[in-house]
């Protein structure tokens, strides 16, 4: 046998032996999970001064890396897969979405572009259909027609090419070669995610130059103020050309009204993105579909299944309406990339869809997880953390101590106890410091209000009921 192939074979018997003690360590971590603190008790630094200040000379046995995994990382982890983690929103994880991303590492191709691995394109191509069924997402953005979806890595990005793609359609393409002109104006609601603000600088935009809309009392935007600021912004001689409209705000699950957005968005050519990152999870179940009402007239969307859909960061499903926008915003072809592929025209080259070069084989998790819990599973999962919410609501609504703070239509409930601020976040810091559960606080209409974020993989009844009845005992304290 040829040295090669017996060090082939040395380093894959490796392998496996590793690979099964790494999995054994995620599912002791997985079944022992309730007995870490939530939220780790480690100070600024700490980690670091754990870890040899120089790199290994020489090479390491991975069972001391596994027990560096106990002594020096878990002690600094926050435990997102926690049954009693309500912080943020979910971030599930999954074993088919586990499994998923390790096959994908294993694999290792770069899905760029069809001629650097056909199967990761065409998986992605399929399974992005697959969603648009799933959560009867118009059928504009499937593949076939115009439209077509893509996975990003997170909202932030989907943002971002969302916006790119209605700067050059404004500009007539021109912004990427000569730079954009001071005019161009967006808008979203004042309840929407930062990456919005973000987005508008890296893009060139502005953060200026973004409009932040006022909202009603359930935190909607208000398609009236979003017309008045138009307005206002074409008679000062600007160009309004984006609009982005949330469905689910993080502060408080509001859902901005997309139709009436949507129309007036129609009636003046300006680009609609709406972002669906936590809430459009939801739509598996029709029950739910309402939060997509009018989605038809959007020009982009997305969604995370990484926050509510059992699969693990990061995977986020972006749509347009039109990708030859999308690709001719984007696009850039050297000659080291061309082929005869991309050449013939047949073939979805995703490098175009967005802003780098490598991207991971994202689809591959997504596919698993769809697969192993069809979508009745999905379903099943969703209508628990919505249920599980709308019980810890009618619980705060029955305690005269509490006050629910913002509509809570699904798993996330918005609360404070009656007083003051100071009384609230000495609530929330006596909670987290417990260790035993884990929230976050968000400022609604001037007061600190608490969030408790139902969805995680593993949290049943038992979790909320006791979450409950710690919020009832630090009130006491905190009072």
């Amino acid at each position: 046998m040829a040295d090669h192939e017996a060090g082939a074979e040395t380093a894959a018997r490796r392998f496996r032996d590793d690979a099964h003690a790494a999995v054994e360590w995620v599912a002791r971590y997985l079944e022992e999970i309730e007995r870490y603190p939530v939220f780790p008790r480690v100070k600024p630094g700490e980690i670091r001064a754990m870890l040899p200040p120089e790199p290994p000379e020489t090479p390491e046995p991975f069972d001391a890396v596994l027990a560096d995994l106990d002594r020096v990382i878990l002690p600094g982890i926050t435990h997102w897969q926690s049954p009693m983690f309500f912080g943020y929103f979910p971030a599930n994880a999954s074993g088919p979405a586990i499994l998923g991303d390790l096959v994908s590492s294993g694999l290792g191709v770069l899905s760029m572009m069809w001629a650097t691995s056909p199967a990761a394109t065409e998986l992605e191509t399929h399974v992005l259909d697959w969603m648009v069924d799933l959560l009867a997402l118009p059928q504009g953005f499937r593949s076939a027609g115009k439209g077509g979806g893509v996975i990003q890595d997170t909202a932030s990005s989907a943002s971002l090419v969302a916006l790119l793609c209605a700067r050059e359609r404004q500009t007539g393409f021109a912004a990427n070669r000569v730079g954009v002109q001071g005019t161009l104006t967006a808008y979203t609601s004042s309840q929407a995610h930062y990456s919005i603000e973000k987005a508008a600088g890296i893009a060139g935009i502005g953060r200026e130059n973004l409009r932040l809309i006022d909202v009603d009392r359930s935190y909607a935007m208000r398609p009236d103020a979003l017309e008045q600021a138009i307005e206002t912004d074409l008679a000062a001689g600007r160009s309004p050309f984006f609009v982005s409209a949330t469905v689910g705000t993080t502060s408080s699950t509001g859902f901005d009204p997309v139709r009436a957005i949507g129309e007036i968005c129609r009636r003046r050519g300006l680009w609609l993105h709406v972002d669906g990152a936590y809430a459009g999870s939801a739509a598996v179940c029709p029950e739910f579909r309402w939060i997509h009402d009018g989605l038809e007239l959007a020009d982009s969307y997305c969604f995370n299944p990484h926050k509510w859909l059992l699969t693990n960061s990061d995977c986020d499903c972006f749509y347009v309406a039109d990708r030859a926008t999308l690709i001719h915003a984007l696009s850039i072809l050297p000659e080291y990339l061309r082929n005869q592929a991309t050449e013939s025209g047949a073939v979805f080259d995703y490098r175009d869809w967005g802003v780098p070069l490598g991207r991971r084989f994202r689809a591959l998790k997504l596919w698993f997880v769809v697969r192993a819990y069809g979508a009745e599973g999905l379903r099943q999962h969703i209508r628990r953390s919505v249920s599980l919410a709308q019980e810890f609501a009618g619980w705060v609504t029955a305690d005269d101590r509490f006050e629910l703070c913002a509509p809570a239509p699904l798993s996330l409930v918005c609360f404070r106890l009656k007083g003051s601020d100071a009384a609230n976040e000495r609530l929330r810091d006596t909670l987290n410091a417990q260790g035993e559960m884990y929230l976050i606080h968000t400022r609604l209409e001037g007061k600190i209000v608490l969030r408790l974020a139902i969805g995680g993989t593993y949290t049943e009844r038992r979790h909320v009921e006791r979450a409950w009845a710690l919020i009832r005992e630090a009130a006491r304290q905190a009072g």
